[in-house]
Parts: structure tokens; sequence; C-alpha cells
């Protein structure tokens, strides 16, 4: 997802985003650790739309 988008969204809408990010990369750990998923490349994308999602809402937390 592009920083543009992401900050476009809502704080509520980027909570349950982030929530929904760390669901898929719980799964895509277990997948990567059982070797049935072999492309690593999306696990690194989850991690900076994460640290992105994470960045913005601490952003909008220190300005009120």
């Amino acid at each position: 997802m592009k920083l543009r988008e992401l900050k476009d969204k809502t704080t509520d809408e980027l909570q349950k985003l982030y929530k929904e990010l760390c669901v898929k990369r719980q799964e895509f750990n277990f997948k990567v650790a059982s070797k049935q998923m072999k492309n690593v490349r999306d696990m690194r994308k989850l991690k900076i739309n994460t640290a992105q999602i994470l960045t913005i809402l601490k952003i909008r937390k220190e300005v009120k």
C-alpha cells in the first residue's frame, strides 16, 4: 500500500489494518518456518507496511 493511501485513512482504519497485517505476518512466519512458502519478499513488504502504519499513528498521537 502506498504511503499517500495510508495517510488518507482514519486512525481507526489504520489500527484495524495494523491488526490485520500482524495476523498476516504471523501466518507468513509459520509458512516460512514450515517451508511452505518460498517467496520471503512478501514478508519484507509486510514489515515495511507495518512500520509505515505505526509511524503514521505515532505522529498523529503526538500532534494531539
